[in-house]
């Protein structure tokens, strides 16, 4: 065992991409099972929906807390711990009595969601030799774009066979078998300088600091602001039925996992193109699909484009960040998965408020003036400033 722990490598990475499937499966698992789960509890779909909003924002501020409070501890044994306690939750879940014992086992879920992506996120570069840092990081993030096209889905099918209560307690044996990877595989992380609380104020006085945390805001909001809506948005495609619409949403899932990959080979060579070329493309694409007259191949293939491009944003923001803090990766990371945590349900709000302001189609545009706002402070970025705001660009 010790050797393997000593070794690291691609088989650690692995078992930390299992990691990031875990808490995003879990975290997502209610958009499956609201009504079994209302039905069962007694309450009504709106307040059952309290199982996804609780753990997203309780993340956003455990990013930052639970990285500060570890201190020294070794990062392989927070991981430990904290995916642990993932399967602790998602265990007691499959038998919470009442809606309020089913949140409050929420609030757990959304401390390892905080705390294991900040970690996990900027794990890439200790793990595996600098020349594949990039893929390394695009593995880890795969773990999310899996969860989203696959672990839900799942999910959902194992509930509708067998109940919601039994889905849960999947993604606990799920989270289990995680929690040994990871403690068997990892080798030993200390913690790295600039992993307190006072790194993170620091970190922000840093102009390519400041600079990736706008972008991930921008693009993530923007994406929000539009994908909410999507559905809806398909669902006027003159022919379309729930199997088609979910086919074309298993397309932009596939496509987004392919655009993980691809942003994250270039991304560390040239971090600010492919950003610029991500906000260019997410601004063009997403109040397209407002256009869609050309039926479902149309709107097949703007999906694609749009889960590429989206695809990416996760990887090639978190790099940004990495290469602008070398010495404080996670608390850079911290920072990262608060804003964005915000910026999903920032890109949600604005998106519902521009619905019933305007229209449907009023979301798919705010969600594009979003992204291609995030161009501009890229585009600037280009002409000259810090040291570290030129080496984040890549120029």
């Amino acid at each position: 065992m010790a050797k393997i722990r000593e070794m690291g490598g691609w088989p650690a990475v692995v078992a930390v991409a299992g990691g990031t499937f875990s808490v995003v499966t879990t975290e997502m698992l209610p958009i499956g099972l609201l009504s079994p789960i209302g039905a069962d509890l007694g309450v009504s779909d709106g307040t059952a929906g309290l199982t996804m909003t609780v753990p997203g924002l309780v993340a956003a501020a455990a990013a930052p807390l639970v990285t500060g409070a570890a201190g020294r501890l070794d990062r392989r044994w927070l991981l430990v711990l904290l995916m642990g306690l993932l399967a602790a939750a998602d265990f007691l879940a499959a038998v919470a009595p009442d809606i309020a014992v089913l949140v409050a086992l929420r609030v757990l879920v959304g401390v390892s969601i905080g705390g294991v992506w900040a970690v996990a996120t900027g794990l890439g570069g200790r793990l595996v030799p600098a020349r594949s840092a990039g893929a390394a990081t695009s593995l880890v993030f795969s773990g999310i774009a899996v969860a989203s096209v696959l672990g839900v889905p799942a999910g959902t099918l194992v509930g509708g066979r067998f109940g919601w209560r039994a889905a849960f307690a999947a993604m606990g044996v799920v989270a289990l078998l995680v929690t040994a990877a990871l403690a068997v595989l990892l080798p030993p992380l200390p913690a790295q300088e600039g992993s307190s609380f006072g790194a993170m104020p620091r970190l922000l006085r840093g102009r390519a600091v400041r600079l990736g945390l706008l972008v991930v805001l921008l693009l993530v909001s923007g994406h929000f602001a539009g994908y909410t809506f999507v559905r809806p948005a398909l669902e006027r495609l003159p022919g379309t039925d729930s199997g088609t619409i979910g086919a074309l949403m298993l397309t932009y899932g596939l496509a987004g996992v392919g655009g993980n990959f691809l942003a994250g080979a270039a991304v560390v060579r040239r971090p600010r193109a492919v950003l610029l070329t991500i906000a260019v493309v997410l601004g063009v694409v997403v109040p397209m699909v407002s256009f869609t007259g050309g039926g479902t191949a149309a709107a097949a293939g703007l999906l694609v484009i749009w889960g590429l491009a989206y695809g990416g944003v996760s990887v090639s923001t978190q790099t940004w960040l990495t290469q602008a803090a070398p010495q404080a990766r996670e608390a850079a990371s911290a920072l990262f998965v608060a804003v964005f945590n915000v910026a999903i349900s920032l890109g949600a709000l604005l998106g519902g408020r521009a619905v019933d302001a305007v229209s449907l189609s009023g979301a798919l545009w705010l969600g594009g003036l979003l992204a291609v706002a995030a161009a501009v402070p890229l585009a600037l970025a280009g002409r000259g400033g810090t040291k570290a705001a030129t080496a984040a660009a890549g120029t």
